[in-house]
C-alpha cells in the first residue's frame, strides 16, 4: 500500500512542476508587455496613434477609389444605354413602315396594272397602314359635322351654307390625330358661316 501512494505522488509532481512553469512564462509575458507599454514616451505613443490612423486613411481612400471607379463605370454604362435607346427607340415602327413600303413597291411593279386593280392595291395598303396606326395608340379626330373645337381643329377657310349651322366642320383638308389622347395633329378644316344677306339699295 505505501509503494503504491508512493508512486501517485511521482506521478503527479511532473503536472504540477508543468503547471507552475506555464504560469511563470504567462507572467513572464505579461510583464514584457507593460515594460515596452512603459517604455514608450507619449510622443512615441501620438506617432503610434498617428501611424495608425494613417492606415485607417489609407484603407478608406482605397474604399473610396474602388467605389468611385464603379460609379464612373456605372455612368459610362448608363450613357451608352441612353444613347443605343435614342438611335434604336423607332427600330420596331420602323420595321412595320417598311413591310408598308414593300407592299407599295409591289403595286406599281405589278404588270400590266389597271386602274382599278391598282386602286385595290392601294386601297389594301391604306387599310394596312391604318392598322399601323392604330396599334400605335393614333386615332383620328372626328371633324366633319362637328361643331368648330380650336383644340381640336384648324380652320383654313369658312364658306357660306345654308344647309349647316354656323362654325360646323363642313369640310376636311387633312385629318388629325390624338396620340394616347393627347393631340398629335389638329384636323386642318373648313367651317361654315351663315350666308350673307342681299340688301336692295334704293336708288331714289
Amino acid at each position: 500500500m505505501v509503494t503504491k501512494t508512493d508512486d501517485n505522488q511521482n506521478d503527479a509532481e511532473p503536472e504540477e512542476i508543468v503547471e507552475a512553469d506555464q504560469e511563470s512564462e504567462e507572467t513572464t509575458i505579461e510583464e514584457e508587455n507593460i515594460e515596452e507599454a512603459k517604455e514608450l514616451s507619449p510622443l512615441e505613443q501620438l506617432n503610434e496613434k498617428i501611424r495608425l490612423k494613417d492606415e485607417e486613411l489609407a484603407n478608406q481612400k482605397d474604399t473610396f477609389l474602388r467605389e468611385k471607379a464603379e460609379l464612373e463605370n456605372f455612368k459610362k454604362r448608363l450613357t451608352k444605354e441612353k444613347e443605343d435607346f435614342v438611335q434604336f427607340a423607332n427600330e420596331r415602327l420602323l420595321k412595320e413602315l417598311i413591310q408598308i413600303e414593300d407592299n407599295l413597291e409591289r403595286a406599281l411593279e405589278v404588270p400590266n396594272a389597271t386602274l382599278e386593280s391598282l386602286k385595290e392595291g392601294v386601297e389594301m395598303i391604306q387599310k394596312q397602314f391604318t392598322t399601323f396606326l392604330k396599334n400605335q395608340k393614333a386615332e383620328p379626330i372626328e371633324a366633319l359635322g362637328k361643331p368648330f373645337d380650336p383644340n381640336l381643329h384648324e380652320v383654313l377657310n369658312q364658306q357660306e351654307s345654308e344647309e349647316h349651322e354656323e362654325n360646323t366642320v363642313i369640310q376636311e383638308y387633312s385629318k388629325g390625330y390624338t396620340l394616347n389622347g393627347r393631340i398629335l395633329r389638329s384636323a386642318k378644316v373648313v367651317i361654315a358661316k351663315k350666308p350673307t344677306e342681299n340688301k336692295e339699295t334704293d336708288d331714289s
